[in-house]
């Protein structure tokens, strides 16, 4: 059994993890969305929570803290300033995580990783009535579009069901113009 033994090691060193990490921060403070497998996300949560929450703090002792987590000058400077002001009423829970199925590949589980209130964040929109502007702005169908015929593709003729395909290897070739110039 493994207790006290908290976090996942995912096949990697610490050295490789802690690189990981790293970039995964750095990527979701730029992006505010990532897509990661669904592990990694869950892993990635508390690290990009402590970072944002340093970035409250606004001490130089928590931007020197930030940079041990991502050391990216750019992503620091979002942390300690929009971001800062975005989550300063907000007591934690700055992530959301957001199953996406399966990866192709491997069959991982895969999932969105993104920060609460983003800036690019869509809404849904609110239902309303169709307005009827828009139903008479339809393009009408003319009588003479309606009269004429579609032409009909040529059909090919079907090859009897008893005789054997020829394979590439068995038709001939046919000479081309250029090599009858050479002989």
């Amino acid at each position: 059994m493994r207790h006290l033994k908290a976090g996942r090691k995912f096949g990697r060193t610490s050295a490789h993890r802690k690189a990981l990490f790293r970039n995964l921060v750095q990527a979701l403070i730029q992006k505010e969305r990532i897509s990661t497998t669904l592990a990694k996300a869950k892993e990635l949560r508390g690290k990009v929570e402590k970072t944002i929450t340093l970035g409250k703090k606004g001490t130089l002792h928590a931007r020197r803290q930030a940079f041990k987590l991502a050391p990216d000058k750019e992503a620091v400077q979002k942390v300690f300033g929009p971001l800062a002001e975005r989550y300063s009423k907000r007591p934690g829970g700055y992530t959301r995580i957001i199953r996406i199925g399966h990866r192709k590949g491997d069959d991982a589980p895969m999932a969105f990783i993104e920060l609460v209130d983003r800036v690019g964040e869509e809404k849904a929109p609110e239902k309303t009535a169709p307005k009827k502007e828009a139903q008479d702005a339809k393009p009408k169908v003319t009588e003479k579009k309606k009269a004429e015929p579609k032409a009909a593709a040529p059909k090919k003729a079907k090859a009897p069901a008893d005789k054997k395909k020829s394979s590439p290897k068995e038709t001939p070739k046919k000479d081309k113009p250029e090599d009858k110039e050479k002989k």
